[in-house]
């Protein structure tokens, strides 16, 4: 019985790892679940031994995609600090392999747009990781920092949708090339004293 649970857990999270990678690459539209349980060697049959609903899965899959994305960011930040984690977080957000890999990458790059047009299957997920990624993204820990974070996850996540939808070529090259600088980890801004001296 034992062996059987363990299998079935170790099923399920196969399924949700397969949907993770098959959203980020193809959208929610693109990866219907007999395409994700045949990725996962799985018969379709099977899926409603581990899933209420499609909607369940996505709900699943995408806090897996932000999760694996934490746990990136959190290994870096361990090993060479939280500076070093967010500048390597953003160098490797606006490469050339990230533009070309969705299915490795963020999913809010990924398939942000069809979460806006599923609130009821995505929203919660895509509002619980996007906040993980904005309190790793902040630097000071106060109010201007978060919105300094939300204001680099904004340009970062725009600069490769508008990326991956010119295709290869100089324009993508440009795109990446122009938003990088507004990335770059430099010390928190802070907010000039306009009073009168």
């Amino acid at each position: 019985m034992r062996k059987s649970k363990e299998a079935a857990a170790e099923s399920r999270r196969r399924i949700v790892e397969t949907a993770s990678r098959m959203l980020r690459e193809r959208g929610t539209e693109g990866a219907s679940v007999a395409d994700v349980m045949h990725a996962a060697g799985m018969t379709h049959g099977g899926f409603y031994k581990h899933f209420a609903s499609k909607d369940e899965l996505s709900d699943l899959a995408a806090r897996a995609a932000f999760a694996e994305v934490a746990a990136r960011f959190d290994e870096r930040a361990q090993r060479d600090g939280d500076g070093a984690a967010r500048q390597a977080y953003l160098d490797e957000y606006l490469s050339p392999a990230h533009v070309e890999h969705p299915e490795f990458g963020c999913p809010v790059a990924a398939f942000g747009a069809d979460a806006g047009r599923r609130p009821e299957a995505l929203a919660a997920a895509f509002s619980d990781g996007a906040e993980t990624l904005i309190a790793r993204m902040n630097r000071t820990g106060d109010a201007a920092g978060r919105a300094e974070a939300i204001r680099r996850l904004a340009t970062a996540v725009g600069a490769v949708v508008v990326a991956r939808s010119v295709g290869q070529g100089p324009l993508r090259d440009a795109i990446l090339a122009a938003c990088a600088p507004d990335l770059l980890e430099s010390p928190p801004r802070t907010r000039r004293n306009t009073k009168p001296s």
